[in-house]
């Protein structure tokens, strides 16, 4: 079975201040926690490789299966110190790209073309883009062959004004998800804040939040027809 690639970012402050920000670590680690359940593999990639920060606010949410996980060596080796960089990745290997969040990534996600075009290999292999919350900053600027943005016409989800605004980020990030995924035509779906909703559309899988990394992660797995019915 092919592996999935997890894309995280390297930007560790709000631009304009000296306030700490980076991967939150759940959206990273719930994700593989759910597929370790079905012996599917990960790697790892930033825009530039290497050192991947953390948002401090995250670790406030660390639980058992969190602490598992952020306590083994490989984890922290691939997927926080040595992240490879996107030069290093073959599209090929991967069945689907799985955006995380964390604030920093609306600064290094949107405009990497190199990402862009892995997304859009894995894609064009019939593989899957994921996302979770601020995220779906990396699904933004994505376009087909024929120049038009991937997720034109598609219902996405990802982290709300609402929710910016109760996280106290609303005038330090650079643009809002619902706003820039309806300028590009998407269709913005959303739930009450802070509860868990992901959707699917096509072999695109969103998360609104960073309550929804699991529910991505479990529409994913349904879809390689692992889930069994019961």
């Amino acid at each position: 079975m092919k592996k999935v690639l997890i894309v995280e970012t390297n930007i560790q402050k709000y631009a304009g201040t000296n306030e700490a920000t980076g991967l939150w670590l759940g959206e990273s680690i719930e994700f593989i926690d759910e597929l370790h359940k079905h012996s599917i593999e990960v790697d790892f990639v930033s825009p530039l490789g290497g050192f991947v920060p953390l948002d401090p606010r995250s670790m406030k949410y660390i639980d058992k299966s969190i602490m598992a996980i952020y306590s083994d060596k490989k984890f922290v080796r691939e997927g926080l110190i040595n992240t490879k960089k996107p030069e290093e990745i073959n599209p090929a290997n991967y069945s689907a790209i799985y955006f995380t969040g964390g604030h920093g990534v609306m600064w290094d996600f949107p405009d990497n073309k190199k990402l862009q075009e892995i997304a859009l290999a894995i894609y064009e292999n019939d593989g899957y883009i994921l996302s979770v919350c601020h995220g779906i900053a990396g699904l933004l600027n994505i376009k087909d062959r024929q120049g038009n943005f991937l997720i034109s016409g598609k219902k996405v989800t990802g982290f709300t004004k609402t929710e910016e605004i109760l996280a106290g980020k609303l005038n330090v990030v650079p643009f809002l998800n619902q706003q820039a995924a309806e300028e590009r035509n998407a269709i913005f779906q959303k739930k009450r804040f802070y509860k868990e909703f992901a959707l699917k559309d096509s072999r695109i899988i969103t998360g609104q939040n960073p309550f929804s990394v699991r529910a991505v992660a479990k529409l994913y797995i349904e879809e390689l027809n692992i889930c069994k019915p019961s």
